[in-house]
């Protein structure tokens, strides 16, 4: 821990002091000095919504983005879509929602300790997955093979659309009219050849630039989030044991540290306390590399951060433990023959459901139908991809059961 607090301050060193403006309370015209890194991206500098609206005030406009996002259908959606497991195989498990929000949790953590902006860091996070199918990257993958002649399918992507687009909440406007910033953050990556079609939101991928740091941590609070709650889950189903996942050096290092400490530890309680250090470690790790490089790099605007290397970044040591951390899981959960049973489930569903639909649109409900006058193929995909695993199950045994009479 003091390895970190000296990272952070040697970088501080390196930051020119100046304000960061906010609204005061007590006067709306009147800023008032909030203690942000030179770089950090605040909101009334910010490059603005497509539509313009009022001030947000009391809240900042980061502020008014999460609250948009929480309260989208999207994002309610979330709860009944996969991780890993589906849904209905437990109670505990984790799920789309409950992923999105300890993905907030990691990265507001991390914006705090490296005096980013919070607000945006956790809009970014909480809105990071609400294109996402059912039925988790199986899912998406038969998506996209459906829609391979179509433009493909991108969850990514997807969430950018449902911000911008999908959404009907708002009598001015469609979608929810987030800020230039939330919406690049959202944008994790992009193809070129649609990047060229996003104009300014696209820029970056054409002129090789980064995000904000916000944006880039919240990439990183990801990382984290599924690897050790993946393992948790896993864990708690039962396909891979304890014996086996201390294999790997990340898992077996900190729980050899967390049986000294407590010897007595039952097997439920062990895992947890393991999860949480190695948690603790990456965020630790991540801050202290991530303050080295700003240091290094010298950057002073947000200008400067768009034009330097990745800034925010696990050293190397611990992006060699992390990727044997995610090899592991590759190996023994995600291709596990029963979650393979459920890929193939969720493949078989997506896949009838697009043809069904492709052949007689007229199946679509009616708002689905109008949007199939103008693009068929992607009209069908924003209602698939919107589905909720049971819900998804539900519509396929509508189409395709027959029920004895």
């Amino acid at each position: 821990m003091r390895r970190l607090k000296v990272a952070v301050a040697d970088a501080e060193q390196h930051m020119t002091d100046r304000p960061v403006v906010s609204f005061s309370a007590n006067d709306r015209s009147r800023p008032c000095v909030v203690d942000l890194a030179p770089y950090a991206v605040v909101d009334v500098h910010s490059r603005g919504r497509v539509h313009a609206e009022p001030s947000a005030w009391p809240r900042s406009e980061f502020q008014r983005d999460r609250d948009r996002i929480i309260h989208s259908t999207a994002f309610r959606r979330l709860e009944y879509k996969t991780q890993v497991f589906v849904n209905h195989e437990g109670d505990l498990f984790r799920t789309r929602l409950t992923h999105s929000i300890e993905v907030a949790q990691i990265a507001r953590t991390l914006a705090r300790a490296l005096r980013l902006n919070e607000d945006l860091s956790e809009a970014i996070s909480l809105a990071h997955d609400l294109g996402h199918t059912p039925f988790g990257h199986a899912g998406q993958d038969a998506l996209n093979a459906c829609m391979q002649d179509h433009g493909g399918f991108e969850h990514n992507l997807q969430s950018l659309r449902i911000v911008e687009r999908l959404e009907e909440r708002y009598g001015a406007f469609d979608g929810l009219n987030l800020l230039f910033e939330t919406r690049e953050g959202i944008l994790k990556h992009c193809p070129l050849a649609q990047a060229r079609e996003l104009g300014e939101l696209g820029r970056r991928f054409l002129d090789n630039q980064r995000p904000s740091l916000e944006a880039q941590i919240c990439n990183l609070a990801d990382e984290i989030a599924y690897n050790n709650h993946d393992v948790d889950d896993g864990l708690r189903s039962g396909l891979i044991p304890i014996e086996q996942l201390e294999q790997v050096s990340l898992f077996a290092r900190h729980a050899e540290e967390a049986r000294q400490c407590f010897p007595l530890l039952k097997k439920r309680r062990l895992i947890h306390e393991t999860v949480r250090r190695i948690i603790n470690a990456q965020v630790t790790n991540l801050l202290a590399e991530s303050s080295r490089r700003i240091a290094e790099a010298g950057v002073v605007t947000l200008e400067e951060v768009h034009v330097a290397p990745t800034l925010i970044a696990f050293t190397e040591a611990m992006r060699e433990e992390n990727r044997a951390f995610k090899q592991f899981l590759h190996e023994h959960l995600y291709r596990h023959y029963q979650v393979l049973r459920m890929t193939v489930k969720a493949r078989r569903i997506i896949e009838d459901l697009f043809d069904a639909f492709m052949n007689d649109a007229r199946l679509l409900p009616p708002q689905y139908q109008e949007m199939a006058r103008m693009n068929q193929p992607r009209a069908i995909a924003d209602y698939i991809a919107g589905m909720t695993d049971r819900y998804a199950m539900k519509e396929h045994r509508r189409l395709f059961a027959v029920e004895e009479v």
